[in-house]
């Protein structure tokens, strides 16, 4: 039986244009890539992120597709965006789930393991 795979990795940013560390907001932009390391066409429909600072506070995004767009993808295929998130402190954590489909309406999850939101891995 045919089985579906999604594969994501995940890169990050620290942006000192949109954070401000006297009013406590640090941002940081993540570039996501999903691959299809499966052997089925799947389509990603959805996505839910937490989001944790250093401080302990979490926020969960819930939504529909990812920057406007659910990619369907052929086995081999991938799919890249970049967006962003604010946190309260210079340092955070990330982990998700991406939601998806195959084109036999068979629904998996994606995982999307933790990553780290630091300005200490700010890219030059």
């Amino acid at each position: 039986m045919s089985a579906p795979q999604f594969t994501v990795s995940v890169l990050t940013q620290y942006l000192p244009d949109r954070s401000s560390a006297t009013e406590d907001v640090y941002a940081f932009a993540y570039t996501v890539t999903v691959r299809n390391t499966g052997d089925v066409t799947a389509q990603l429909i959805a996505r839910h992120w937490v989001i944790t600072d250093s401080a302990g506070h979490v926020e969960e995004v819930r939504g529909l597709a990812v920057v406007g767009h659910q990619p369907l993808l052929k086995p081999g295929e991938s799919f890249e965006y970049t967006s962003w998130a604010r946190i309260a402190t210079p340092r955070g954590r990330m982990h998700g789930t991406f939601f998806c489909i195959t084109e036999d309406a068979h629904w998996f999850d994606t995982p999307v393991a933790p990553f780290e939101l630091s300005q200490a891995q700010a890219l030059h």
